[in-house]
Parts: structure tokens; C-alpha cells; sequence
């Protein structure tokens, strides 16, 4: 199974885009879902994170522009920026984390290959 992010893009600094992640065909369950993002010559970094009982995590950075938000019955998780700036400006991943496929399957987490979003006029 893979997650597959898309939405990302070239906007220019003030505007918005929505990410959206969901896995490549049906799982069985997934706990928490959360987006990273890696800018060139950084290490990766947590931007927003999600339980299935939709309680959120945000970093300081995209505090007040950014939401996370999720679909239990499609397993998918979104991540809407607004207000976007310069430096949010990365290659956007998002994580599934304990990932089964069947109900005595174990639980393993997967990133996604990543989307690009670049911010810039």
C-alpha cells in the first residue's frame, strides 16, 4: 500500500492550497495521519497531526492558517494552507502511522512520496 499525497503547487505568497492524502487501495485501519515537511537544506519537520478522534496537533509556525482535518471512512487526511508564505515553501509528506490491513495484521506506518508547494510571486 501507498499513501498518495496530491495539491501542491506554485501559489503566490497570500493564497491558499489544499493537500489531500489517502492509501493506494483499502486498509483495514489507521491511527494517526500527519503532514511533514522537508524545505532544501532542512530537516523534516512535523506541520500538523491528527488522531482518529480528530484531535489536532499544529506547529507554531502554521499556527492560525493551516488546518488539519480527516475522513475516517475514506482514510484520508487533508491539510488546508492559507495565507501562505515564502517559507512554506517544501516538499509537503504525509504519515500514516499504525496502518493495518487486515484485522490481525500488524500495524506499520507509511509516508507518502511527497508534494511539492512552492510559494512565491
Amino acid at each position: 500500500v501507498q499513501l498518495q499525497a496530491s495539491g501542491g503547487g506554485l501559489v503566490q505568497p497570500g493564497g491558499s492550497l489544499r493537500l489531500s492524502c489517502a492509501p493506494s487501495r483499502s486498509i483495514y485501519s489507521i491511527r494517526g495521519m500527519g503532514w511533514y515537511r522537508q524545505a532544501p537544506g532542512k530537516q523534516r519537520e512535523l506541520v500538523a497531526h491528527i488522531t482518529p478522534a480528530h484531535d489536532t496537533n499544529v506547529a507554531d509556525s502554521v499556527k492560525g492558517r493551516f488546518t488539519i482535518s480527516r475522513d475516517n471512512a475514506k482514510n484520508a487526511v487533508y491539510l488546508q494552507m492559507n495565507s501562505l508564505k515564502p517559507d512554506d515553501t517544501a516538499v509537503y509528506y504525509c504519515k500514516g502511522e499504525g496502518v493495518t490491513l487486515g484485522p490481525t495484521d500488524y500495524e506499520m506506518d507509511y509516508w507518502g512520496k511527497g508534494t511539492q508547494v512552492t510559494v512565491s510571486s
